[in-house]
């Protein structure tokens, strides 16, 4: 009999598999504690009040588009947690710690990915960093939040997240969806890239409900994952492809669309990305008319983000780490620290 050789047809692309660590071996690595179990409690329910229209107060997501150094992440945290405290009577403010990056294309996908910058993904020691990272700021007593990309990342820093958001890239995407409706933190889902509130609402509907798919367990085993759903899912406005969204006429119209949906009117807009035009200073054009928009008596409006980092403006990723220039992005431009400060004074005293 002659035997034949059957054609490979499986992973052909892919060049190597590396193991993970279990979501349970890292928390055992970098166990919560009391400190920063206080810090995520009273923040999701201060986020979920101002959601839910219990809490007059206005949510601030504040922070580097992107965190790629923990030393200046922990100082610029430090500096956050002095404002908050100052202003907490009329803002909660949440840091960003954005450590998991989307890319249009290609480029640097962000601490998480490859925390050393070298090109080397060692997604393992970039889990470990952003745990202990997200802990100690938690620790200080300052709220973090960010964005969720990959759909297992949640099962490791899920006890650290005091809001959460989806990107415009993935508002649409089912699977996100799906894992919004088992997170425990409120998260908001943004419009879509070329402009489309719609998208963003039935994400919204989506992750209210529960929910069956694919992920992991603790120990790092595939589990079919059931969930009750998400019910503080809500709108982050960030203008699109047409232009910015954050205009009165926009926020009704976004406002109307929830309304019809059932849902309740509540918007976040971020100052940044197409609401900026991609120009870091004109984030303060936003944030100025969204609050004057608030002071007049629109309540829809409960949060804003603004992309913020210890210096202004931002910088390619060099060959040679030690030529980065401190406190500045290394993906969207941010504002100052200077300005930072002159942004919520300025807001704090308006709010009165």
């Amino acid at each position: 009999m002659t035997s034949t050789t059957l054609p490979h047809t499986e992973n052909l692309n892919v060049t190597g598999f590396q193991p993970l660590v279990t979501p349970r071996t890292l928390k055992a690595e970098l166990p919560t504690c009391e400190p920063a179990q206080r810090t995520v409690q009273a923040s999701r329910q201060a986020v979920q009040g101002i959601l839910r229209g219990t809490d007059p107060r206005l949510l601030v997501i504040i922070g580097p588009c992107s965190i790629h150094d923990e030393e200046q992440a922990i100082e610029y945290a430090g500096r956050l947690l002095t404002l908050r405290e100052r202003y907490r009577d009329r803002m909660e403010l949440v840091m960003r710690v954005y450590p998991d990056k989307p890319r249009t294309t290609v480029g640097w996908r962000g601490y998480l990915n490859d925390p050393d910058m070298d090109g080397q993904n060692d997604f393992n020691r970039g889990l470990r960093k952003t745990r202990e990272l997200m802990l100690a700021i938690n620790r200080m007593g300052m709220p973090v939040g960010t964005e969720l990309l990959d759909p297992f990342v949640p099962q490791y820093i899920d006890d650290q997240l005091s809001w959460g958001a989806i990107g415009a890239r993935t508002t649409e995407s089912q699977t996100h969806r799906a894992m919004v409706s088992g997170v425990s933190a409120p998260v908001g889902f943004k419009n879509g890239t070329g402009g489309s509130v719609k998208l963003a609402v039935d994400a919204i509907l989506s992750a209210r409900k529960p929910h069956t798919f694919l992920g992991i367990t603790d120990d790092g085993q595939a589990a079919v994952v059931s969930t009750r759903g998400n019910p503080d899912g809500h709108i982050i406005l960030r203008g699109g492809t047409s232009g910015p969204n954050y205009g009165q006429e926009h926020v009704k119209a976004a406002g109307d669309m929830l309304e019809a949906a059932g849902l309740t009117r509540a918007l976040v807009v971020d100052c940044s990305h197409h609401n900026s035009g991609y120009v870091h200073d004109r984030q303060l054009d936003a944030w100025h008319d969204v609050i004057r928009q608030r002071v007049a008596g629109d309540t829809s409006l409960r949060g804003l983000m603004v992309e913020s980092n210890l210096n202004s403006g931002k910088q390619a990723i060099p060959t040679d780490l030690s030529q980065l220039q401190y406190g500045v992005s290394v993906t969207d431009a941010c504002v100052g620290w200077d300005t930072t400060e002159a942004m919520l004074g300025w807001a704090y005293e308006q709010l009165k």
